[in-house]
């Protein structure tokens, strides 16, 4: 993949006919279980500085001013820093900033807490992002990084089904009329994989929670959120070693 020409297109979401804010209205569940795992993540620890890579409109930096002093969001589209500034008015403590994940503009060690939710899944090769995480991340600082897993459930099941194992190497889940240089890479990670790439960049994994466990669009029609929300808060830790869910965070600090 060429990698130049998917930095150019990162800041997809600049474009009016995508509202990022809007998608969120139909993915409550997810948006709570993403909450309930920083939640289980952070625990009661308090940060000076915290930093959202790649946080869109700003969705979890309301979360994180309660866990830091000073929160930034830091985000490769205007459009969404536009929306941003609406969406997060009235904190002040919440700066705005237009930065790319593997160009970081902040000074080394200077940053206590980072979250990168939501962002992996545009990252085939994430070497540079994770150079950046742990050059600016401070010798007792956390991150959490949110990582689009290949290895969820049904995945394993499908495979298994034809003998097969699962792929190490990221997967293109892009249709077929979108997997061109000039579109912005769509794939799902190996965790496995993502947790040595991790190591190689300084960074080692402290705790893992299986996240959106219950997602499914049959679910959300036959269950209650309240339900879905109580069986996901239980089910993050002890399915974090299958790797269950879609999406998987990983906590990690510097080696």
């Amino acid at each position: 993949m060429n990698t130049q020409k998917t930095k150019k297109k990162a800041d997809q979401y600049n474009d009016p006919s995508h509202n990022y804010l809007k998608y969120w209205d139909e993915r409550q569940y997810e948006h709570m279980a993403e909450e309930i795992a920083i939640k289980k993540l952070i625990k009661n620890k308090h940060f000076k500085s915290a930093v959202d890579i790649g946080g869109g409109y700003g969705r979890l930096c309301l979360l994180l001013e309660n866990y830091a002093d000073k929160v930034t969001l830091a985000e490769p589209s205007q459009q969404q820093l536009d929306i941003a500034k609406d969406f997060l008015k009235g904190h002040n403590e919440i700066d705005q900033k237009l930065m790319q994940a593997d160009d970081l503009k902040f000074k080394d060690g200077s940053i206590d807490l980072i979250t990168m939710i939501r962002v992996m899944h545009h990252l085939p090769n994430p070497k540079e992002e994770f150079s950046e995480i742990s050059r600016v991340l401070s010798s007792r600082g956390q991150a959490i990084i949110e990582v689009a897993s290949y290895s969820h459930f049904r995945n394993r099941l499908k495979h298994l089904a034809k003998g097969q194992g699962l792929p190490k190497e990221p997967v293109d889940i892009r249709s077929a009329k979108n997997r061109r240089d000039d579109e912005i890479a769509f794939v799902n990670h190996n965790p496995k994989t993502v947790i040595k790439q991790l190591n190689k960049a300084g960074l080692k994994v402290e705790a893992v929670l299986s996240v959106s466990n219950m997602r499914s669009t049959t679910l959300k029609k036959i269950l209650p959120r309240e339900i879905m929300l109580g069986v996901e808060k239980i089910a993050q830790k002890p399915l974090a070693s299958i790797y269950f869910g879609p999406s998987i965070f990983f906590l990690v600090s510097k080696i």
